[in-house]
């Protein structure tokens, strides 16, 4: 949307909320990936509110952000409240968490304190699994919907289109292709068979918010079914925060002793092959997003998060003897990844 239109939309929506005359100020924020923009609104008499500005017209009740949001409030999960809305003019509008998310906040803090908001955030984690067992109901979205085999699949192939060929200018012939989907039925086959949990889909620390000292959770319009890692692989294999391998083990024995009462899965060989086989698809579905942004929306702000990104999957190839086949391949492709 053009900024003129933008601006127009935002004016009429305050004064149908009987807003105006309290307006000291209206900021525009950094938006996410996606077409809706943000602006946060000051207010004379109160706290500031966010609005959140969709591309048009919406049908509220019938918004996965909103459904959503009624599924993580029964968990409970901390959110961002939904104050008020406007279907015309596709804008809902928020409480305003500030600007401090957990990756901001981990540049300046304590190895004491970091690790008190890796262990908070991985504690909602388990409450979501835990508690989204108990809500399964085919009202809410995120119960209709999983990470299965086209799902998985379309991701990995989304890597291909955007990373490999669009970013990278790679150019593999038909065999190597050929041998790529073979790779890809392996991982997905194996991911789409694991019992299935509720998941966040995009669990990192750009979308968890630090406000009055409590992690809260946003962009979770999207959840659904998935592997029981899945939420742990988007935290602590984040393409925007570096962690120690001690403070992963620390955090994934963290975990298992919140949903299972044992507190080894670092050391457990099944669940950590489970953990970096979720962790090999997400990451590289991450460099097709990164690709995708870059090279079809003009966005380059992501190309920063390429290297750490290809990090995290040089290091699972390497230390999973099983993928030295995609190992073999995907070097011969990107040079990270010899």
């Amino acid at each position: 949307m053009s900024s003129s239109d933008l601006d127009q939309r935002v004016g009429d929506y305050l004064q149908r909320q009987g807003l105006t005359a309290r307006v000291k100020r209206v900021v525009s924020l950094t938006g996410d990936a996606s077409d809706r923009r943000y602006v946060r609104v000051l207010l004379d008499d109160q706290a500031s509110i966010v609005l959140a500005v969709h591309a048009g017209p919406i049908d509220y009740d019938a918004l996965p952000f909103v459904r959503v949001a009624e599924l993580l409030a029964q968990v409970p999960l901390p959110i961002p409240a939904l104050l008020h809305h406007d279907d015309a003019l596709g804008v809902i509008g928020l409480q305003d968490l500030g600007d401090v998310t957990l990756q901001a906040h981990l540049g300046g803090a304590s190895a004491t304190d970091r690790a008190l908001r890796y262990r908070q955030a991985v504690g909602l984690i388990a409450r979501l699994q835990q508690r989204g067992a108990a809500l399964a109901s085919s009202a809410y979205p995120p119960y209709g919907v999983a990470f299965d085999v086209e799902k998985l699949t379309w991701e990995l192939e989304f890597f291909v289109r955007h990373f490999l060929l669009a970013y990278r200018g790679a150019l593999p012939d038909e065999p190597v292709r050929a041998a790529l989907r073979e790779e890809w039925a392996r991982i997905v086959d194996e991911l789409a068979a694991e019992p299935r949990v509720l998941c966040h889909r995009d669990y990192h620390s750009r979308n968890l918010m630090l406000h009055d000292d409590q992690l809260y959770v946003i962009d979770f319009q999207d959840a659904r079914m998935g592997p029981d890692t899945y939420d742990l692989v988007s935290l602590l294999r984040d393409s925007y925060v570096d962690l120690p391998d001690a403070a992963v083990d620390d955090l994934i024995d963290y975990f298992a002793a919140l949903t299972t009462g044992s507190a080894t899965a670092a050391g457990d060989r099944a669940f950590r092959q489970r953990f970096d086989l979720m962790a090999l698809q997400r990451n590289l579905k991450a460099l097709g997003t990164f690709g995708y942004q870059t090279t079809t929306r003009g966005n380059p702000v992501y190309m920063q998060y390429v290297p750490r990104t290809l990090t995290y999957v040089r290091r699972t190839l390497e230390t999973n003897a099983r993928f030295g086949r995609l190992a073999e391949l995907l070097g011969g492709l990107v040079d990270e990844l010899r």
